[in-house]
């Protein structure tokens, strides 16, 4: 069973002969790991796309054409099941608008097309510190930034890349998706933590509005995708719903103002025949339910240090569902200790196997520089020594 097949059959809930595997190494893992041995390779690259510098991890702007080392593809190196290609087009109201506000050698505050300052680390990786948000009321959303969003702009778009990215992936036998940020983290990187949390309760229309306008907007803009560039295996949406002790917002507010623009994107991609892969760090075992009820086809990644996250609970209940995607508590790999890493692999995949779930093995949020190269590789071999159903 090669694996778009064996992926495609564990998100239709049909029979399979193994656990799949897919994970996803931080840029600075890579950098840290290819001087640990990992391979690299040699590739053409163009002003207009990106290449790898190798001092810190970085990918920067090409400014001549050439050919230049970047690591080999984690997912081609590792021979991973799954593999994204974005498609990461421009969801900010005002495309392109990038204003440098701050800057120091080691990070730089910029201000994007939402109307939001964020501040990013320079030479290594992060999530950005929320600095300032402009779109802090209603009536900025509707005369400053809603507008842009009811027009379509085709430049958008970076069609070259993805077709290019498409192809390259099509000559493979991997579950290729699609996959982008939804209205949630959207909200959350356009109005603020503080503006947002107090719209769900003070404004709901507010909330509404936001919700409808973008959903109808990516409706269109993945139609347009699907068009011109092709047809994925299906799609995986990125929407951190939770923190560690817990839901960012109530059940019943999630029920009420988002769920309901997920479920409809959800029946969009179901109606091309498309699985969709819900991607959600923290605590989300109050989601559950709405998740399912959604219509998701997978979940992922079950961060094991959040409250009540237990892949063994989940997979018990709702295992003749939804399939599971990563769950594996990534601090075990930073242990870097063999007999460690392959008990626990070995632990968890014959736990989730015992209770029938549907497995693609995966660490439950990401692997990082305190994880060696060789260790990974270790937690390899344990997956590949009980992979099978």
């Amino acid at each position: 069973m090669n694996p778009r097949l064996l992926v495609d059959s564990l998100l239709r809930k049909k029979p399979v002969e193994r656990v799949g595997l897919v994970d996803s190494p931080w840029e600075d893992t890579l950098a840290a790991w290819v001087e640990q041995g990992y391979p690299t390779q040699i590739e053409y690259r163009e002003p207009g796309e990106k290449r790898w510098r190798r001092s810190d991890g970085r990918w920067i702007d090409v400014e001549a054409p050439g050919e230049y080392e970047e690591p080999v593809p984690a997912w081609e190196h590792f021979g991973y099941d799954l593999y994204g290609i974005g498609p990461w087009f421009d969801i900010l109201p005002q495309r392109g608008y990038d204003e440098l506000l701050e800057e120091s050698d080691e990070w730089e505050v910029r201000r994007d097309g939402a109307g939001a300052a964020l501040k990013y680390w320079k030479h290594k990786s992060g999530t950005p510190e929320h600095v300032d948000f402009r779109m802090v009321t209603r009536r900025i959303w509707e005369e400053e930034y809603r507008p842009h969003l009811l027009e379509w702009d085709p430049a958008r778009f970076d069609l070259k890349r993805q077709r290019k990215n498409f192809a390259r992936a099509r000559q493979t036998n991997v579950w290729v998706h699609f996959g982008h940020q939804f209205i949630w983290e959207n909200m959350r990187g356009s109005m603020g933590d503080v503006t947002l949390y107090e719209s769900l309760l003070l404004d709901p229309g507010w909330i509404h509005d936001y919700a409808r306008v973008y959903t109808d907007f990516y409706k269109r803009c993945f139609t347009y995708m699907f068009t011109q560039v092709g047809l994925p295996d299906g799609v995986w949406l990125y929407e951190d719903l939770g923190y560690k002790n817990g839901l960012f917002a109530s059940p019943k507010v999630l029920e009420e103002l988002i769920f309901p623009y997920f479920k409809e994107l959800v029946d969009f991609f179901h109606a091309h025949d498309l699985p969709v892969v819900l991607h959600t760090c923290g605590s989300t075992a109050q989601a559950l339910p709405m998740i399912v009820a959604a219509g998701f086809d997978g979940l992922n990644p079950m961060e094991r240090k959040a409250k009540d996250n237990d892949p063994f609970a989940f997979a018990e209940r709702y295992g003749d569902q939804i399939a599971f995607i990563g769950g594996l508590d990534a601090r075990i790999f930073e242990t870097n200790d063999r007999e460690i890493i392959r008990k626990e692999v070995a632990d968890y995949i014959e736990g989730m196997k015992r209770r029938e779930a549907r497995l693609i093995f995966a660490s439950d949020h990401s692997i990082s520089t305190n994880v060696r190269y060789e260790s990974y590789l270790w937690a390899l071999e344990a997956y590949r020594e009980h992979m099978l159903y």
